[in-house]
């Protein structure tokens, strides 16, 4: 089986409490990860405009959203200011490399990107990516090499900077494989490695599956292995918090 572990790292507690408990976890068991780190402000409270939306609450009334993020992550960006979490957590990123991890971009404002890149413009578009590739550089002194997108949302614009902003893969969508992206005959020359397996927030709490019980299930989906493998994305903030066990039953 050929499992590639994608880690989104979406907020300031994440990154400060998850990342390392994840390191710590994966390097206990050999196993390897690519960490993708959102790099600007952590707006995680502006995300509350999503409860309009189809099949959000059911999500959320799943799986404890305060548990796992806390009560002041879910007031940055209304009523706390948000953190700039690449100023107050370089170190940890650097630690993550250091470790031997691949590390990446995930977004600059999480929330800002995943609610606004499917109708952005393209100078939105580059702005934002613009904005965490230069983060990026003055964290760790090199060019980012990968891009995950956030809440695998992305546009046309976006696709194209992937190119042209000289990254070697991407992986801002989910499927069943690699692939290169097309539009309209228009080839952009950077390939995407989706993310092919479910999540443990949206498995957990659907079909009798609970904490105990969901690594099994996920290892369950992955026997039949498609010839390029599999790429399964978990979050700082959940296996890296009280998911933790789940995920390491997964490693062992």
């Amino acid at each position: 089986m050929k499992l590639a572990l994608k880690v989104d790292v979406d907020t300031y507690r994440g990154t400060r409490r998850g990342v390392p408990r994840l390191v710590e976890l994966l390097k206990k068991h050999g196993a390897g990860a690519t960490f993708l780190f959102s790099l600007g402000p952590d707006h995680t409270g502006r995300a509350i405009k999503r409860a309009f939306r189809r099949g959000f609450i059911g999500k959320v009334s799943r799986t404890s959203v305060l548990s796992h993020y806390g009560f002041a992550t879910l007031l940055y960006g209304t009523l706390l200011p948000g953190p700039d979490i690449g100023r107050r957590c370089a170190d940890v990123m650097r630690r993550v490399r250091d470790a031997g991890f691949e590390v990446g971009i995930h977004a600059w404002d999480h929330v800002k990107w995943q609610d606004g890149v499917p109708k952005a413009d393209a100078r939105w578009t580059e702005r934002q990516m613009r904005l965490s590739r230069e983060r990026f550089e003055e964290i760790f002194g090199e060019p980012a090499r990968a891009h995950g997108a956030a809440g695998w949302q992305t546009n046309l614009h976006a696709l194209r900077l992937t190119q042209r902003l000289g990254f070697d893969y991407c992986s801002d969508t989910r499927g069943s494989g690699p692939f290169i992206p097309v539009w309209r005959a228009e080839i952009v020359a950077c390939p995407q490695l989706p993310t092919t397996l479910p999540t443990l927030d949206e498995l957990i709490g659907a079909n009798g599956l609970t904490k105990k019980n969901v690594a099994d299930h996920v290892l369950n989906l992955t026997r039949e292995c498609p010839a390029a493998g599999h790429v399964y994305t978990l979050h700082a903030e959940l296996e890296g918090g009280k998911l933790a066990p789940a995920f390491e039953a997964m490693l062992v």
